[in-house]
């Protein structure tokens, strides 16, 4: 027997369930299917929780503008829904004098995409900033934060939840057809089932192609490769060094070894940049060796064993390895020719801060 809803959200990540809850809130009747028994269990609930300003990103990008859109959206978000978050700006360092053009090309790109209060600081403003700090010159980011990112999804599924939607776990998607004219997909799980929808979107981060490629109706060509990058987080023993975010110049594949804080004031360095061919989460401690090299770049004071294995992640890129980074992949019917079907590919950083305006692009496709 087919039942049948009129959106389904595939995939109960930040993304997914930004977007279920914006669904909802239009009035959609709206379910999230997800294949685990939790929100958030893979890239949203690895990652360094940091709300972006917008800085990295090519002008004219959807990374770039919904990057500086989504922030100021979440932080309202924040203040209304109750979610933990410090506005605790960030510092990104040059350490030489052949970073110093590097980082001013990163103040004209912020400023090209609407970020408008970055500081430039000498090293001596800097480290006067940061006493720990080793640095030729800084740009600083006061608008840059941390956040809660579990609460924040707990607040998205809530307000889908208080809108009549609801999430479905261990309901794995195992393909999609057409039957009738109508878009029907096939629920894994506990209790199987066939679900024809009006509306289908795939936010499955890591697994986004190969439900795309089991979708009978959807041409395959429009289907990206994916690559994988993974990051590896340490933790750092004892009392955090800075009060703020502190990044490096960027380097190919991500941001490079920067020290973000929870909010409970604990610090870690990461993530690297691992290219695989498979998803695992295993952390490598005989990394730490390129971490200690890498950090000490800015912060010369890092005593041998201070770091401790953390935590992985893996972003799921559709840029290989030695390309420039790719912009977020969102398809909509303008790029397959499918009615009512959204696919977004690529949704790595800055997927969490833009989460809310992604959500707001997507819906507005559909409507």
């Amino acid at each position: 027997m087919t039942e049948s809803i009129q959106c389904a959200v595939i995939g109960a990540g930040a993304i997914g369930l930004a977007i279920a809850r914006e669904m909802a809130v239009r009035g959609h009747e709206v379910i999230v299917l997800e294949e685990s028994d939790a929100i958030g269990s893979d890239t949203s609930s690895r990652n360094s929780e940091v709300v972006h300003a917008g800085i990295y990103y090519p002008t004219g990008s959807l990374k770039a503008k919904m990057c500086v859109e989504g922030r100021g959206q979440l932080y309202e978000y924040f203040d209304s829904h109750g979610v933990g978050y410090d506005r605790c700006g960030k510092l990104i360092v040059a350490t030489d004098d052949a970073q110093v053009g590097k980082l001013e090309a990163i103040k004209a790109k912020a400023e090209a995409n609407g970020v408008m209060d970055l500081e430039w600081l000498d090293g001596a403003q800097a480290v006067a900033m940061e006493p720990n700090l080793r640095a030729k010159a800084a740009l600083y980011s006061p608008s840059s934060g941390i956040m809660d990112s579990h609460r924040l999804m707990l607040a998205y599924q809530g307000d889908l939840e208080d809108n009549s939607g609801m999430v479905a776990f261990l309901s794995p998607v195992w393909g999609g057809r057409l039957e009738n004219g109508a878009k029907v997909i096939s629920v894994h799980g506990d209790e199987p089932m066939d679900l024809a929808c009006d509306i289908i979107i795939n936010s499955a981060g890591l697994g986004a192609q190969a439900l795309s490629t089991s979708f009978e109706f959807l041409p395959q060509d429009t289907i990206p490769s994916r690559y994988l990058a993974k990051g590896t987080y340490f933790t750092l023993t004892g009392r955090a060094p800075f009060s703020r975010l502190v990044y490096p110049i960027p380097e190919d594949g991500g941001l490079g070894v920067h020290l973000s804080l929870d909010l409970g004031g604990q610090a870690r360095f990461g993530p690297d940049v691992e290219w695989i061919e498979e998803i695992n989460y295993d952390v490598d401690p005989a990394r730490a060796e390129l971490f200690y090299a890498a950090i000490r770049t800015y912060w010369a004071d890092l005593a041998d064993g201070a770091l401790q294995p953390g935590y992985t992640g893996v972003r799921p890129k559709v840029s290989p390895q030695g390309a420039p980074d790719a912009d977020f992949m969102i398809h909509g019917p303008e790029t397959h020719g499918v009615a009512g079907l959204v696919n977004l590919y690529g949704m790595e950083s800055p997927g969490l801060t833009a989460s809310m305006a992604i959500a707001n692009h997507v819906a507005n496709m559909l409507e």
